[in-house]
């Protein structure tokens, strides 16, 4: 009985020719870092960068020269515990007040290939550290690129999320790819174009997560304060209270 292939996989397998032309590195979360899914992805001659979980079952790679003695030499040199890696073994990218970044080429049992894992330790409430594993399987690919990579895949599926919800992104009507580029090059502009108002009349040390829906809701309660000074007959041009108006332009506004 023939083997199901899975939709995923028939999909990237389609549309190797135009990802190719785009990058040979692909980005998914910690959902397909499966054997199924990577092997199909490095036989098309690309490579994968995503996340493991946390228990993940790697292995140091064995480094000693071969001692002559009758059997296979060994190619590994232990199971590698995440919270208490060798700082021999992996090296160390980068160290801040916030997190500490190390990497090592290692192999991972569950995909049965050699990896380029990066070990992310960041701090936590009450100084307490947790960890991420990111990997790659091009194996001399920087470990700064890998975290590049990984995390610009989650900022752009907040753009898509803020163009569904707040530009039209999925509402266009027509049929034409012309005018199907044009409307998704609008609506995903328009909330790039918000991000870069909202965010330059700020400090970088100042700017939060950006929130399209906070962005709504603060030029609306402009206009409509702007509305009942209009209506109530009160001179634009008197004193006003700035705590009270701060306080009513975000009202209703929430960080996402």
């Amino acid at each position: 009985m023939a083997k199901s292939v899975h939709p995923r996989n028939v999909y990237v397998s389609a549309s190797k020719d135009s990802l190719a032309e785009i990058s040979q590195y692909l980005v998914a979360d910690a959902w397909f870092s499966k054997r199924t899914f990577v092997d199909p992805i490095v036989s098309m001659g690309m490579h994968l960068i995503s996340r493991l979980r946390d228990d993940a079952d790697l292995r140091y790679i064995c480094t000693e020269e071969p001692t002559g003695k009758r059997g296979r030499p060994r190619k590994y040199a232990g199971k590698i515990i995440p919270e208490t890696i060798d700082r021999d073994y992996f090296t160390l990218v980068s160290k801040d007040e916030e997190s500490t970044v190390h990497s090592a080429q290692v192999y991972s049992k569950a995909l049965k290939r050699t990896i380029r894992l990066v070990h992310f330790t960041y701090s936590k409430a009450k100084g307490k550290e947790s960890y991420k594993l990111y990997f790659c399987t091009d194996v001399t690919m920087p470990a700064g690129e890998i975290l590049l990579y990984y995390q610009s895949r989650f900022q752009i599926e907040f753009l898509y999320r803020d163009g569904k919800q707040h530009t039209g992104l999925n509402d266009s009507q027509a049929r034409s790819e012309n005018k199907l580029n044009f409307q998704f090059n609008a609506s995903l502009t328009a909330i790039n174009i918000a991000r870069v108002v909202h965010w330059l009349s700020l400090p970088k040390k100042e700017r939060k997560a950006f929130s399209k829906s906070d962005i709504k809701t603060m030029n609306h309660n402009t206009l409509l304060l702007s509305r009942f000074i209009d209506v109530f007959g009160i001179s634009p041009y008197s004193i006003k209270n700035q705590n009270y108006v701060r306080e009513l332009t975000f009202y209703g506004a929430m960080a996402a």
